[in-house]
């Protein structure tokens, strides 16, 4: 048993130097294996989180300086309506003028399906705040060239409309503050409501102070995996802020990008720098070609009610929650005396419990 015993200890002793190595040279190396799987971990999560996403700048969608026959019949990917102009720094959609109108739009249907637009523009005038007008829009739409009172468009129209409004109709603004970005999807039947600022049928948005910048002011669309995104950079520092996200909205191919703007009693110049459409490369799985084999017809959102719910949530809130805090204040109040008066009560009743 003692030899049995020794023989033990020996092996012990003999198998720890073997162990040292292992954890020296082995560990270490198990480390570095869960380090590199947990960068591929996330790498793979940020690019799900982009999709993959590869950009290509497609210039028969695209709208940029020198605006080189620009209007003019044949010429050009892209055609001038109303009071738009071209001058040799920007497409002028309205100027500074009463009732105007104008609007720009490409004679190439768009059929990708996923894209994104930067646009560049700029909305100035003498009018002081409050006193300027209506704003612009930026469309993609199954109808062009055609004029109406939606930003210079027509109303009922049949797709995608992200408007730039730089005046409130409606009187009782508690919390929206104007310049405000909103998105629409029409599907031919939607009437946009003007006096209460599109907010019966807006997707969402931001307030965003545009207006006399001296720096350049940008809006950003995305439309990937059904999924519809803007952001704005409008304070000088060249950085995205959202403005709105909206997943499952269902945009058909074949659309005509297009810009217009309009003026009314009160003016402002609106004015197009440059368009640019980039075609996205999307990584799809199977599953995911195979729910999207079916051709998109009619623009629609997903659970667009309860899209309606929130906005009515919202316009509420100013009244609604002045009144919720100071029903909250006063019932904490009530509750309070009606604690202090039933505790006096139970200290007199113990109290009297001693005589």
């Amino acid at each position: 048993m003692a030899a049995a015993s020794s023989s033990r200890e020996h092996y012990k002793e003999s198998k720890s130097p073997f162990i040292l190595i292992f954890r020296e040279k082995i560990m270490p190396c198990k480390s570095y294996l869960i380090f590199a799987f947990l960068i591929c971990t996330v790498s793979r999560c940020f690019a799900e989180d982009d999709h993959e996403l590869e950009e290509f700048l497609k210039r028969e969608y695209s709208l940029s300086k020198p605006y080189q026959g620009v209007g003019s019949l044949g010429s050009s990917h892209w055609e001038l309506m109303g009071d738009a102009m071209v001058t040799t720094d920007q497409v002028r959609l309205t100027p500074d003028m009463q009732s105007r109108q104008g609007a720009i739009w490409s004679r190439i249907p768009c059929n990708l399906k996923d894209w994104e637009m930067q646009v560049h523009f700029k909305i100035h005038g003498q009018g002081k705040k409050n006193l300027n007008g209506d704003g612009l829009a930026i469309w993609y739409s199954k109808e062009r060239m055609q004029k109406g009172p939606v930003f210079g468009n027509m109303d009922n129209f049949t797709g995608l409309g992200v408007f730039v409004d730089t005046y409130p109709n409606e009187e009782k603004h508690l919390e929206r503050i104007f310049p405000f970005v909103l998105a629409m999807v029409g599907n031919g039947s939607i009437s946009y409501d003007h006096e209460r600022d599109g907010r019966s049928t807006e997707l969402g948005g931001c307030n965003a102070m545009v207006r006399n910048l001296k720096h350049d002011t940008f809006l950003f669309i995305r439309y990937v995996r059904h999924r519809l995104t803007v952001m704005i950079d409008i304070d000088g520092q060249h950085e995205w802020r959202d403005c709105l996200d909206i997943p499952g909205v269902r945009l058909p191919q074949g659309y005509y990008f297009g810009a217009s703007a309009i003026t009314g009693d009160l003016s402002d110049n609106h004015d197009i720098i440059s368009l640019k459409l980039y075609q996205l490369t999307v990584f799809r799985s199977q599953k995911e070609e195979e729910e999207e084999e079916d051709e998109i017809t009619i623009p629609s959102v997903d659970n667009m009610d309860l899209l309606r719910l929130g906005e009515n949530e919202e316009g509420m809130s100013g009244i609604s929650i002045f009144f919720t805090v100071l029903f909250s204040i006063l019932g904490c109040i009530f509750l309070i005396v009606i604690g202090l008066v039933v505790y006096s009560h139970w200290t007199e009743s113990r109290r009297k419990r001693f005589y």
